[in-house]
């Protein structure tokens, strides 16, 4: 394929169908899947989708290009993520908009992951350049380093949501810091999830084989998983595909990175700015049509306020227009497929069936679901126990403090919470009793800074999986080394 500046991406037939591997574009071995717009039904592109054959061949090419890789000098893998940086910049309008029309989302959701992607690809170009290690102490006449080196290859799983951002938290940094990587993003974002990436990189001037990227099902999956040139898996996804990636790496002695779902909660104290909640509380429900491993699940608001925060926020779910995201006319997008959305339809309508009062939505035209409030939402029920992953306000009421940190606990773990309230020590001693890997006071949940770890606690994952100072102890290794000027003797 010619290498030229002025490739359009939303006419993507020069990828259509092809995996990227070895610096290339080949056809799938597996065959082909037709992706096709959320909004509009029209088809984008062919996705390929890689078999065991293909994913083998992938590792292979990984393994045996990442000691040369790794080999290069700090200074020039920082260069290669800086031109991947210039590069997604010069592209960044037209990708933004492909990526919205990809994923159902709007066009500030599109130009959101290219400009996270490009400050995630900034921060892993600084980790080559930081110190890589410790001198110990030791016995005089010897020196004791303890020294971070890479992991080998690195197999990264992403989903459909935020599919660039998801990939490329993971991607950039493995690469900065010394190791192959082989990304298998979901078939149903090819482009937004690997396409982008595998240009971005090749223009970048990566060595040829350093990434390879494969969209495919759970049959690839389970090779990247199971093979031993494969020292590390980093997925993100859901609670129960992340327990069999767990299970697989586990028996292969693997090191594991998990991001998955669980209940994020937004608490909000009766001395708050009712309006400014009820922002705070749309926007993290709302945004991407709940589509977020981040979203605010549950609203736990204080019973004094109950009343006022439902007015506003059914007001705002009847207001927000619903529609093709790419058109920028709309605030929330359609779902990502007709699967999802039943899953999502099923839950609301199950949890109203258990006594919950439908407010506002409960409706959808296609994959469009509109904006929903629910209240009386209370534990058992399956909005409660449940990540929706959909268009869901729950409201659930509490009296006293202590109430509201037991209903925001009362799941099996989370990524994010948040609490809102004008007495900020008071709301920061209850955020400090949340069981949750990520805390904002007077904010809603859905938040990330690029130079924050980033992780859950239970059904969330394995703890800060990634981001800021935790990447360089995802992605490297401890190696103990010692040096004397010569051998001492010994009394053998």
């Amino acid at each position: 394929m010619a290498d030229t500046e002025t490739f359009t991406f939303i006419d993507l037939d020069a990828h259509s169908g092809h995996l990227f591997n070895n610096g290339s574009w080949r056809a799938a071995r597996g065959g082909v899947r037709t992706v096709s717009e959320p909004a509009t039904g029209a088809v984008l592109r062919e996705a390929a989708i890689a078999n065991t054959v293909d994913m083998g061949e992938a590792i292979a090419g990984a393994h045996a290009a990442q000691p040369g890789w790794a080999a290069l000098s700090p200074r020039d893998r920082s260069s290669v993520l800086l031109r991947a940086v210039q590069w997604l910049q010069r592209h960044g309008e037209e990708l933004a908009l492909a990526i919205a029309r990809e994923t159902g989302g709007i066009v500030a959701k599109g130009q959101r992951e290219v400009k996270e992607a490009m400050a995630l690809c900034q921060v892993a170009a600084g980790l080559p350049m930081q110190a890589q290690g410790s001198v110990l102490p030791s016995t005089p006449g010897r020196l004791s380093l303890a020294r971070r080196m890479p992991r080998g290859v690195v197999g990264v799983i992403t989903p459909f949501n935020f599919p660039l951002i998801l990939g490329i938290r993971s991607v950039a940094p493995a690469l900065a810091l010394g190791n192959a990587v082989v990304l298998k993003p979901d078939p149903r974002t090819p482009f937004s999830g690997g396409i982008i990436m595998a240009e971005a990189f090749r223009h970048a001037g990566l060595p040829e084989g350093v990434l390879q990227m494969l969209p495919g099902d759970a049959e690839a999956g389970e090779v990247l998983v199971s093979d031993p040139r494969v020292a590390m898996i980093a997925f993100t996804g859901s609670p129960g595909v992340g327990r069999r990636i767990g299970e697989l790496a586990g028996r292969h002695l693997k090191k594991v990175s998990l991001e998955l779902g669980g209940a994020n909660n937004l608490i909000i104290l009766d001395d708050a700015d009712v309006d400014a909640a009820a922002s705070a509380a749309a926007f993290g429900a709302w945004f991407h049509q709940g589509q977020i491993c981040m979203a605010s699940n549950r609203i736990i608001v204080h019973e004094s306020l109950a009343e006022a925060l439902k007015r506003r926020l059914v007001a705002k779910a009847l207001a927000l227009p619903v529609g093709d995201g790419a058109s920028g006319k709309v605030a929330l997008g359609p779902m990502i497929d007709k699967r999802q959305l039943e899953r999502f339809d099923t839950l609301v309508k199950d949890t109203v069936r258990a006594g919950a009062n439908l407010e506002a939505g409960g409706t959808y035209n296609g994959l469009c679901y509109k904006p929903t409030v629910l209240s009386g939402v209370k534990p058992g029920m399956r909005s409660f126990d449940e990540e929706p992953f959909g268009p869901l306000v729950n409201l659930i009421t509490f009296r006293t403090d202590e109430e509201a940190v037991e209903l925001a606990n009362s799941s099996q773990g989370g990524l994010a919470s948040a609490v809102i309230g004008r007495d900020v020590a008071r709301a920061m001693a209850i955020g400090e009793r949340l069981n949750a890997g990520m805390v904002h006071i007077n904010d809603q949940t859905v938040n990330n800074d690029c130079t924050n770890p980033f992780g859950g606690t239970g059904l969330g994952g394995n703890g800060s999986a990634m981001g800021g100072p935790a990447d360089i102890e995802e992605y490297t290794r401890w190696q103990w080394m010692t040096v004397k000027s010569a051998p001492p003797s010994f009394p053998f």
